[in-house]
């Protein structure tokens, strides 16, 4: 089958004219802040804006007709089209210094991890730190889902693209057609970031702030605007409950999150998903506090009250298990230093994620909670060999393949974890860093363990070692399958 390459170099002129029109948009926060890189950025939005036009006119006669192959292919190379392009503001601005540097710095913030090379981002212009957020902000729904929501004006149906972008077991959809899908998540993301804007500006950060950490927040993202991360709001515990809620909430799955927005609250009750995913987080998180607590000198002070180190030793425990399992990366105390054991409950919380159908990287909740249900049935099977005995998800049967298909994912994302280890080793970092810089660039999670962990950055790492995290960043944020399977020969076969 010969592949519809004109299509394809379409779709690419689209992410790039979005990606330029975002640009313009960092060119006008850096005109209001006058933080002197106004031009640059306009001039990194003619650019990329022009190239994305020159693709759509050249290809605007294509064939309509898109293959699931050709979806794939748009997805994978779409992302490196966007992070090539995103990366375009920090090369003008020379904001960042050597290109290895920006690659990875763009690719962290479009797969949304939120891992830094930067050790001094305070000093960044308002601009560039701007777009950093965006880049973020774009990444976490998907650029590809945004760009399919005006996929009728051009009489394309983008079924393959978004099977493609969420390979997940669920294929719930809001409304038949697709596109009205993606309109419907992306105004609830647009919603969601722009409550959280406003509470936190009510709650003592300025706009600035607010607005950054929001776009980083519901993308499940991790870039601050501080070196210190949310840590620099320490003093304001209330600032960081609504972020912990907002990490809560980004790891959540949007479509369930758009029935309780149509005051359908019910379905948070029957979603077991969500129910494991809450429970998981209360149940970390009390673990987490009492060992800090009783086992720890975190916050041990003269002049703090005993209220005062429950509630901060609460507030920071919830913080951070909440800022793993969603993936989003925020830290507000170096949890490594804690004590081991919760360095390892640390380690482990990597692989878990969040939601299906969330911004949050990782394994996802419903992908261990249908493997526990059939690993439990296995039992059962043993003892009755001939009866049929499905896995059950929300009161209905889950189809074998969707096991299958969850068990084989779950032995390549082990795999992988291993292999870039493995990886990490051979360029230089310790066993320690290693295992932690594999399960952070995998799950998307950003803060890490060894010498990479949650108050350091990553400008430390070779040269090599830095493609490699953003190559196992792509991988983590497309699912292993979708990136994965272009290195099959029967994907390129003519067929």
């Amino acid at each position: 089958m010969k592949i519809n390459y004109q299509i394809i170099f379409y779709f690419f002129g689209i992410l790039l004219m979005f990606n330029g029109v975002f640009m313009f948009i960092a060119s006008l926060l850096s005109y209001i802040y006058n933080d002197g890189i106004t031009d640059s950025l306009i001039v990194s939005g003619i650019i990329v804006l022009s190239v994305g036009a020159f693709f759509t006119i050249w290809n605007r006669n294509f064939d309509i007709n898109l293959n699931k192959r050709e979806g794939y292919i748009v997805v994978i190379f779409g992302w490196i089209v966007m992070i090539l392009s995103g990366s375009v503001p920090y090369i003008i601005t020379d904001s960042i210094d050597g290109f290895t540097n920006i690659i990875f710095e763009t690719t962290s913030g479009y797969t949304t991890t939120g891992a830094t090379i930067l050790d001094s981002i305070e000093s960044l212009p308002k601009g560039i730190i701007f777009w950093r957020s965006i880049t973020h902000w774009i990444g976490g729904m998907g650029i590809i889902v945004l760009a399919i929501a005006i996929l009728p004006l051009l009489g394309i149906g983008g079924m393959q693209l978004f099977s493609a972008e969420a390979p997940g077991p669920s294929a719930d959809k809001l409304h038949p057609r697709i596109t009205d899908t993606a309109k419907r998540l992306w105004l609830i993301y647009l919603s969601v970031t722009l409550i959280e804007t406003l509470l936190l500006s009510i709650f003592g950060m300025s706009f600035f702030d607010a607005i950054n950490h929001s776009m980083s927040n519901i993308a499940s993202g991790g870039f601050s605007t501080r070196d210190d991360s949310l840590a620099y709001w320490n003093n304001i515990p209330m600032i960081q409950y609504i972020v912990i809620f907002f990490m809560f909430i980004a790891g959540t799955n949007f479509i369930l999150l758009y029935y309780v927005f149509k005051g359908k609250f019910n379905k948070i009750n029957i979603d077991e998903e969500f129910n494991l995913y809450l429970k998981f987080v209360m149940f970390f998180s009390l673990v987490v506090a009492l060992i800090v607590f009783f086992n720890s000198s975190f916050l041990v002070s003269d002049d703090i009250s005993l209220f005062s180190r429950i509630e901060g030793v609460i507030r920071h425990s919830l913080f951070q298990v909440v800022s793993i399992v969603s993936t989003t990366g925020f830290v507000t105390a170096d949890y490594t230093s804690w004590t081991p054991f919760l360095l390892l409950i640390f380690f482990g919380l990597m692989f878990i994620g969040g939601s299906a159908g969330s911004t949050s990287g990782g394994f996802k909740i419903v992908r261990h909670l249908l493997l526990i249900k059939n690993g439990f049935l296995e039992f059962k099977r043993i003892l009755h060999p001939n009866a049929i005995v499905p896995v059950r998800y929300n009161n209905k049967s889950v189809p074998s393949e969707i096991v299958y298909n969850i068990l084989g994912f779950f032995i390549i994302y082990m795999l992988t974890f291993m292999i870039g280890a493995l990886g990490f080793s051979m360029f230089g970092l310790d066993f320690q860093s290693a295992l932690g810089v594999s399960a952070s660039s995998l799950g998307n999670v950003g803060p890490s363990i060894g010498d990479f962990g949650p108050m350091g950055t990553f400008s430390q790492m070779s040269t090599l070692a830095k493609w490699w995290s953003s190559f196992l960043m792509i991988v983590g944020r497309l699912e292993l399958f979708t990136v994965l399977i272009i290195f099959t020969a029967y994907f390129w076969k003519k067929r």
